[in-house]
């Protein structure tokens, strides 16, 4: 597959093949058994051959299939071990390709796009792509003016691949649910559906990716490409090497991983802060680990792309994230209770103990508790079993809370970078970022206390 498949029936009848395909492959597990094959070895089999089916499927469709499975594949870390293992190769395929565009569509949306004479805008243009995406992919090349740019180019018809295949999967949803324990697919399917049009439109991606450019421009942590040229379907901005978190994941050194997981961590928690703006798209493939950090060459700063998914948070992050974790931290069961009741994370028609509600909050916030902490994939997956086991009280709980509208990206991108930490492995001073950047963290005394201490230690330098 070497196109992205315009034709919706198409789609639609790949799609529908995948229950079948899971129906099928369970029925030859059966009879594997019968004949007297180890059940581990056999569900090791069934294991792989669905990871490989279903994400083959998703990356040679892109569209909205792929962007589900580059969802999906941050919260591999949740799944059992002795299940994760033919999962994760496929999975982490997603993070960074896809089957490309030929050449002639490429070269006949930019002549549409940016006029019959495109190439006179470029020095060079590299015709294979240097990356595909959901919706894109990303061409090599050299601007007019000497400066090694990326430019995007948008699949024709993608929006309505985008919301085809959204729509096909949350019809089963149900059935793509045991692939991650503890996770409701169907939510994450709506929500990525009403992103679609933000998605597609590179003019609002340009200006997100500018203000980030423009905030962070010579900061010692981090690196944003600047935008060089905007129009329809197309987007062009400075070329940054660097190293792939995928490949941090997969075999990057200690210092490498305990560096991107601080700065990853830094980065979700200082960018709304900052730019009144969330990067809502936390996957491997758009983070890269540049040299040359705050201790010099030797140092690593994290370098960020893609910013076509942002939630727009004009005051950063709500206050009563950072004032409902120290309460409970604190361990004041009924005040946060209110809170939660207040903001609509319980319903008015429900009513809970609160120190149910304090002992199902205090093990997914641990992190928080301490001053530096390792995420784990044994950790995510100790999680994600407390949750998603039908017997346990978490589970009965969990059912009864409620997720607001105006708090289900933060949360997705919250979950989503708890899932990059724990394919890291990373070793992170959280409550140092939590404390410095997420308003309410801190009781207004000792916010002012630190800001007092910030500002002699800042006359001191002067």
């Amino acid at each position: 597959m070497s196109d992205l498949p315009r034709k919706a029936v198409t789609r639609t009848a790949k799609l529908a093949a995948l229950p079948l395909g899971f129906a099928g492959r369970a029925t030859w597990g059966l009879g594997k058994r019968i004949v007297g094959e180890s059940a581990e070895i056999v569900s090791r089999e069934l294991q792989q051959r669905t990871a490989e089916q279903l994400f083959k499927v998703l990356g040679e469709l892109k569209g909205g299939a792929m962007k589900f499975g580059q969802a999906m594949s941050v919260f591999e870390s949740a799944l059992p071990e002795e299940v994760a293992g033919p999962y994760r190769a496929a999975l982490t395929k997603l993070q960074d390709a896809a089957p490309p565009m030929p050449t002639r569509t490429v070269h006949s949306v930019l002549a549409e796009r940016l006029g019959e004479d495109w190439s006179e805008l470029f020095l060079e243009f590299d015709d294979k792509p240097a990356a595909a995406a959901s919706i894109g992919q990303v061409h090599r090349a050299v601007w007019h003016d000497g400066r090694e740019v990326a430019v995007k180019v948008q699949y024709p018809g993608a929006g309505e691949a985008l919301l085809s295949d959204l729509t096909q999967l949350s019809r089963f949803a149900r059935l793509l649910g045991p692939l991650i324990p503890g996770m409701d697919v169907k939510p994450l399917i709506s929500e990525l559906k009403d992103r679609v049009s933000e998605e597609l439109d590179y003019s609002l991606e340009a200006q997100a990716q500018h203000a980030h450019a423009e905030e962070f421009a010579d900061d010692p942590d981090f690196a944003v490409p600047a935008v060089v040229h905007q129009c329809d379907q197309i987007l062009v901005t400075e070329w940054m090497d660097g190293v792939p978190l995928s490949e941090v994941i997969a075999d990057g050194t200690r210092e490498q991983r305990d560096r991107a997981g601080q700065l990853l961590s830094r980065f979700l928690f200082s960018g709304p802060a900052r730019t009144g703006l969330l990067h809502a798209d936390p996957h491997p493939g758009n983070f890269r680990l540049l040299p040359g950090g705050p201790a010099g060459e030797d140092d690593w700063r994290l370098g960020v792309l893609d910013f076509g998914t942002v939630d727009r948070l004009p005051g950063g992050l709500p206050d009563p994230i950072g004032e409902s974790l120290r309460m409970t931290l604190d361990g004041d069961a009924e005040t946060v209770y209110e809170l939660l009741c207040t903001e609509g994370f319980v319903k008015d028609s429900i009513e809970l103990d609160p120190d149910a509600v304090l002992d199902y909050l205090l093990p997914i916030i641990e992190p928080a508790k301490v001053e530096e902490f390792t995420f784990t994939r044994g950790w995510m997956r100790s999680q994600a079993a407390r949750i998603a086991d039908p017997r346990s009280p978490a589970h009965q709980l969990g059912k009864q809370l409620n997720l607001p509208p105006a708090y289900l990206l933060i949360h997705r991108v919250t979950l989503s970078t708890i899932g990059v930490l724990c394919q890291l492995g990373a070793t992170v001073r959280l409550r140092e970022e939590l404390e410095e950047w997420l308003p309410g963290f801190l009781p207004e005394d000792a916010l002012e206390a630190l800001e007092a201490l910030e500002a002699g230690e800042s006359v001191a330098e002067a």
